[in-house]
């Protein structure tokens, strides 16, 4: 009777032994498939972030960030916003993108810039290599304006990079709008009265890719 009772005493400890290896490789598998599932959703959710169109920073050309009619100078209040806002929002959208280039577009309303005679053909190469200071331009017209003022932000966009080691690797490029486009993307009409909600700087993001030339 005694050897029947310990021989089934042993059994009963062998099942619930091999039972608890069961339910503990069950759990494991169960965890291993939940952090494969986790890893899959992760890497399509970064896919899918770094598959949007980053948003595009804006600086309205009004109140205290407003440019002098016909200037390129930055005012002092937007140069400080540039600084502490601009530039934080750019180094994490162009991380959060995998962006290298930014791109400053100049816009303007559609008022006439003046009877002023253009030097933008001959000395904008010496604004850009720093020969020349961007106060030295004078601007002929609505494209000529837009240019400057984006190549003023630039400016300090690459001081930034050089002077405090922020915005590695990125490039910068400088456009002019002109009076073309509104804010909502569409074609601007002809319209020669002070519009302050067209004059704005854009801040646009982009990847460079390698140039492809199709014959």
């Amino acid at each position: 009777m005694g050897r029947t009772s310990r021989h089934t005493s042993y059994q009963e400890e062998l099942n619930v032994w091999q039972a608890f290896t069961d339910l503990m490789s069950n759990a494991f598998l169960i965890v291993i498939l939940l952090l494969f599932l986790t890893i899959i959703t992760s890497s399509l959710s970064q896919k899918k972030q770094n598959n949007d169109v980053p948003p595009i920073i804006i600086i309205q050309d009004e109140g205290a960030y407003r440019f002098a009619s016909g200037s390129a100078e930055i005012p002092p209040k937007m140069l400080n916003y540039i600084l502490t806002k601009i530039v934080p929002e750019i180094e994490t959208r162009t991380k959060q993108y995998n962006i290298n280039v930014v791109e400053v577009i100049g816009h303007t309303d559609g008022q006439p810039n003046g009877n002023v005679v253009s030097n933008l053909d001959d000395n904008l190469e010496k604004v850009v290599s720093g020969k020349l200071a961007i106060a030295n331009l004078r601007a002929g017209s609505n494209a000529d304006l837009g240019l400057m003022r984006a190549l003023a932000v630039v400016k300090v966009l690459r001081d930034v990079q050089k002077q405090q080691g922020k915005l590695p690797k990125l490039s910068f490029r400088a456009y002019s709008a002109a009076q073309l486009i509104l804010p909502n993307g569409e074609l601007a009409a002809i319209a020669r009265q002070e519009d302050v909600t067209r004059r704005r700087i854009e801040i646009r993001f982009t990847q460079l890719g390698k140039v492809k030339q199709v014959n």
